[in-house]
């Protein structure tokens, strides 16, 4: 029997054992930190009973994902759930745009741009089973749908403030932009509307839910998969060198994956790579962080928008030009004065999170990569411009900076959570040009983390497509 070793429990190392697993190879997974999991994990970080997602909170790719969604993960126990309203992007005059599962209704809350708005993502969203088949794949590859790959890619080449003329009114504007800053950094350069299109697209088409109970429910899941194909996991075990795999399996596996960053995998197989690949690794660039702010508060938060108060996700930002200003500070390395913040209300579809009137807020700003500051007043700052009264309601706090995230998770350097900076090269090349951008050019060694193709997100598809390519070899 073939044996592998994936160092790395997040949803990619998972999925990657998962598939391996499927196919007869006796897996291992080995992870550093106590609890498997990476960035899908759930604590109660504030107040007792107050449950709290660590990193990934919002699932539109895990729903999405056709890897994950093969596996029937809800006979273990995993239920997604949404929102009334998917999105909200509040406007300092009480408006709001919002985007929901229905394509029809969340254009004509956009008033003006309701036309606009529907040329833009009607197609995507009648062929989003197509398109995400798509996306999900390394750049390089053969499509098979190649008229709905090709109408995307137009759009998805410009850069976001060149899309958004298109629309007449800011909020179609910052609506946009808002998802658009899912890239971390300036959007001022081509590809910077990739992932808002794709976001938007799935907000429409599948909607953005949470996982009953926290993310933590979606590794929960993935664990029990893997242990009904005999799959192991061991936690605390903090992988240095290759070396140390021989004591794993007696000998050395034949297959290894890494569900680390390419610094993590510089580390563990630098003397072995190509110095090519090597050298590749060590250009690979890491974005801008996320400053967390966790707060557990009393009641609901005080929105002036009301379709704010129904919303799972919020963008907090105000107008499609204050945010692309915000966002090309973090690429000079300066910290905004009014960063664009991301905020989760995951208890209202998901009361299990909250315990009696104590309610859990997830909320993060996008900082400059490796930021020490205390970001938590300007995090405040940015709620309280469209919900005054909240800081009222504040019961606890906890915060996680630049350093902490590295603490937590070494793959999220300096503070990136995306594991990578979505620069237009490294969106089309990361993490390397290369025709196989899983192998690291050793046989039987691949990378499947958030530094592979498709990117970030909680979809598994990294993990996949590195284990497919690992079993094409052993065959």
């Amino acid at each position: 029997m073939s044996t592998a070793v994936v160092v790395g429990s997040g949803p990619n190392g998972l999925a990657g054992a998962i598939r391996l697993a499927q196919a007869g190879v006796s897996v291992t997974v080995l992870e550093a930190h106590e609890r498997p999991g990476g960035g899908t994990r759930t604590s109660e970080l504030t107040l007792p009973g107050l449950l709290h997602d660590e990193c990934a909170a919002f699932h539109p790719t895990g729903v999405a994902s056709p890897f994950l969604s093969s596996l029937s993960l809800e006979r273990h126990g995993l239920r997604w759930l949404w929102p009334e309203i998917d999105l909200a992007h509040p406007l300092d005059d009480g408006r709001a745009g919002i985007a929901t599962r229905d394509l029809a209704a969340s254009a004509a809350a956009l008033g003006v741009d309701e036309r606009r708005w529907l040329r833009l993502f009607g197609p995507a969203v009648r062929n989003f089973d197509g398109l995400i088949s798509e996306v999900f794949q390394p750049v390089l590859h053969v499509p098979s749908h190649p008229v709905t790959l090709g109408r995307f890619g137009m759009k998805a080449l410009l850069p976001a403030p060149v899309l958004v003329r298109a629309f007449r009114d800011e909020p179609a504007r910052a609506l946009f932009t808002g998802v658009a800053a899912h890239k971390f950094g300036g959007l001022s350069g081509p590809l910077t509307s990739s992932v808002g299109l794709m976001l938007t697209a799935a907000a429409h088409a599948v909607g953005w839910p949470v996982a009953e109970g926290g993310t933590e429910s979606i590794t929960r899941a993935l664990l029990a998969e893997l242990a009904s194909y005999g799959g192991a996991v061991e936690t605390g075990v903090r992988v240095g060198s290759l070396d140390q795999l021989r004591d794993v399996t007696g000998t050395p596996p034949d297959v290894v994956l890494l569900d680390t960053a390419p610094a993590g995998a510089l580390t563990i197989a630098g003397d072995r790579m190509p110095a090519r690949v090597r050298r590749a690794l060590a250009r690979y660039t890491y974005g801008p962080a996320a400053f967390k702010v966790d707060f557990a508060i009393d009641g609901d938060i005080p929105w002036t928008n009301p379709d704010c108060r129904r919303a799972g996700t919020l963008h907090l930002g105000g107008p499609a030009a204050e945010i692309a200003a915000a966002e090309a500070a973090l690429d000079r390395g300066e910290m905004p004065e009014r960063p664009f913040v991301l905020l989760g209300q995951q208890y209202l579809c998901d009361p299990s999170r909250s315990n009696g009137t104590a309610n859990p807020v997830y909320a993060y700003a996008h900082v400059p990569h490796g930021y020490t500051g205390d970001a938590t007043e300007a995090v405040i700052g940015q709620i309280e411009r469209f919900a005054p009264g909240f800081r009222d309601r504040i019961l606890a706090v906890a915060t996680r900076d630049a350093s902490a995230w590295e603490a937590y998770n070494a793959n999220y350097v300096g503070g990136d959570i995306s594991a990578g900076a979505n620069t237009a090269r490294q969106i089309v090349f990361r993490p390397r040009p290369a025709l196989d951008p899983y192998s690291l050019g050793v046989p039987g060694l691949y990378l499947c983390s958030s530094a592979t193709p498709p990117g970030a997100g909680v979809h598994g598809m990294g993990g996949f497509h590195a284990a497919e390519a690992a079993l094409n070899r052993l065959r």
